[in-house]
C-alpha cells in the first residue's frame, strides 16, 4: 500500500480509501465485515462514511455496521483513520425544523453525538462537511468545528462538493480565527467527470487541501463491464452507457494495448493528479476491494495520457487559461 499526507496535515492515509456507501443496503453486514477485514489486511487505513449512509430511509446504518466491526476488537479501531460526514437530514423527528441540510452549530453538535454513538468510538479523525451551507455564516461553522476539535471529538475538518471559491472562502475565514481549517475536499472526479480540473483541483493544491476522488469509476461505467454487464451487476447498458459506447470501446482498446485492466487505468489516472491524496472506492464485495489495488502500480507514459485525453477530453486545463488567453 502507498500512503500520502492528508493535505498539509501531518496525518498519513492510504492512497486507496474504503468508501462504505453500500454497507447496509447493497452489501449486508457479514460481507461488509469481510470487506473491512480485507481492506485493513491490504494496508488500507482510511475508511470513509457519512451519517446518513446508505440512504435517507436507513440513515446511520453504515456507521452502525462499522461500529459493530470495531467492537470485535483486535486493534481495528486503532488502525483506522476514520472519516464521516455531516450536513444531510437524518430524518429524526426530534430535529424538527432543523432537519434540513445545513452546518449550524446545533446540527454539528447534535449530529456528531449520533455518529460517535453509532460508530462506537469517542473520536473521529476527519469530520467532513457533506455540502456547502449557503445560509449559515462561516463564523458559526468554524466556531462549531473548533469546539469539537478542542473537545477532542474530532481531529481534522474536511469538505465535500465544494467549488474552488468555497474552498478559498472557508480557508480565509479559518485563518482569521487562527484555525487550521480544511485539510481535505472530497469531490466527484473521474475520466467521465473532469470539470474539477478547471478550478477545484488547482485551488485545493494551492491551499494545501488534499483531494479525495469519489466515484472515480464513474459509478461503475469505467469498470470494464458497462457494455456487457455480468448478471447481478448494477451497471446496466442503458441510454447513458450506450451514448458512451464509442469512448468506452476506445478506452478498452487503450487498456488492452498497455496490458492493464480498465479499472486499474481509470483509478490510476485519477490518482496521478498532483492534487490527489486518495481515490475512494465503494466496493460491494471483497473481490472489488482486492481488484482496486492494482491502480497503485499503474504508470501512464505521455503517449498513454495523450490517448486518454483524446478519448475523454477534459475542460482544456485550469481556469482561466482553459477558456481565455
Amino acid at each position: 500500500m502507498d500512503y500520502a499526507f492528508l493535505g498539509r496535515s501531518g496525518l498519513k492515509v492510504s492512497r486507496v480509501c474504503l468508501g462504505t456507501y453500500n454497507f447496509g443496503l447493497h452489501t449486508d453486514e457479514a460481507e461488509a465485515f469481510r470487506i473491512m477485514d480485507t481492506a485493513l489486511d491490504a494496508g488500507i487505513n482510511f475508511f470513509d462514511t457519512a451519517n446518513h449512509y446508505p440512504d435517507f430511509v436507513h440513515c446511520g446504518r453504515s456507521e452502525s455496521i462499522i461500529g459493530r466491526w470495531f467492537a470485535q476488537g483486535g486493534g481495528r479501531r486503532e488502525k483506522v483513520v476514520l472519516a464521516t460526514k455531516v450536513y444531510q437530514p437524518m430524518m429524526d423527528p426530534a430535529d424538527g425544523p432543523n432537519n434540513d441540510g445545513g452546518m449550524s452549530k446545533y446540527k454539528l453538535h447534535r449530529h456528531v453525538e449520533g455518529s460517535l454513538r453509532r460508530l462506537g468510538t469517542d473520536y473521529i479523525e476527519l469530520y467532513q462537511m457533506h455540502h456547502v451551507d449557503h445560509r449559515t455564516p462561516w463564523e458559526e461553522i468554524w466556531e462549531g468545528f473548533q469546539v469539537l476539535v478542542y473537545q477532542g471529538r474530532i481531529g481534522y475538518v474536511g469538505s465535500s462538493n465544494f467549488a474552488g471559491w468555497h474552498l478559498a472562502m472557508a480557508q480565509g475565514h479559518a485563518r482569521a480565527r487562527n484555525f487550521m481549517g480544511l485539510v481535505s475536499e472530497q469531490h466527484r472526479y473521474s475520466l467521465l467527470c473532469r470539470l474539477p480540473e478547471l478550478e477545484v483541483l488547482p485551488a485545493a493544491k494551492a491551499l494545501g487541501i488534499g483531494v479525495l476522488a469519489y466515484s472515480p469509476l464513474g459509478g461503475g461505467v469505467l469498470s470494464g463491464h458497462a457494455l456487457n454487464p455480468p448478471k447481478g451487476s448494477r451497471v446496466g447498458d442503458g441510454a447513458w452507457v450506450q451514448h458512451l459506447r464509442g469512448p468506452l470501446e476506445a478506452f478498452a482498446a487503450l487498456c488492452r494495448d498497455i496490458g492493464r485492466p480498465e479499472p486499474d487505468v481509470a483509478l490510476g489516472w485519477a490518482l496521478s493528479h498532483p492534487a490527489m491524496t486518495s481515490v475512494v472506492i465503494g466496493p460491494r464485495t471483497v473481490e472489488q476491494v482486492t481488484g482496486a489495488l492494482g491502480c497503485l502500480t499503474v504508470k501512464l507514459d505521455e503517449a498513454a495520457v495523450k490517448r486518454i485525453n483524446e478519448v475523454f477530453p477534459g475542460p482544456g486545463g485550469s481556469a482561466p487559461e482553459a477558456y481565455a488567453w
